[in-house]
């Protein structure tokens, strides 16, 4: 699978070790940076995450930041995108199966490796539900008042 991923300064670690993680299990990863700790804004890098799975180069996103949160939002300000905040894999499978997530985010301060690799696991390896759940999906990418 193709799966871009970002984060701020506060998730480089973290960011570092799922690459790793993902490119070892077979997967084609697009690291957008940042490349150091140097502070740097979260919006930025959600933007251009965003825009990577919404022009069709990645199939999948993951977003790091410090608690996960301004990241999100910065993502799921393209139509296109529909992040999920996840802390527990459940979640993270939940936001596949009923909600076809094409972006997942996570706040490196608040999950340890190991929660964000089972969240990854359950994120890339759950498949939407479709039927009930289509109708909903449609929506979020063509809000009306």
């Amino acid at each position: 699978m193709r799966i871009a991923i970002a984060s701020d300064h506060a998730a480089i670690e973290m960011k570092a070790a799922l690459v790793e993680w993902l490119i070892e299990a077979g997967h084609e990863v697009n690291d957008l940076g940042p490349m150091t700790t140097d502070s740097v804004d979260y919006p930025d890098y959600g933007y251009k995450l965003a825009y990577a799975v919404a022009s069709g180069d990645a199939e999948r996103g993951v977003a790091l930041c410090g608690s996960g949160i301004g990241i999100s939002m910065a993502v799921n300000r393209n139509p296109a995108c529909r992040c999920a905040l996840v802390s527990e894999g459940l979640s993270a499978k939940l936001s596949r199966e009923h909600n076809d997530a094409n972006v997942i985010a996570m706040g490196a301060r608040l999950v340890g490796i190991e929660i964000a690799k089972d969240c990854l696991d359950n994120f890339l390896n759950t498949e939407f539900g479709g039927d009930r759940h289509q109708r909903r999906v449609d929506k979020l990418s063509a809000p009306k008042n």
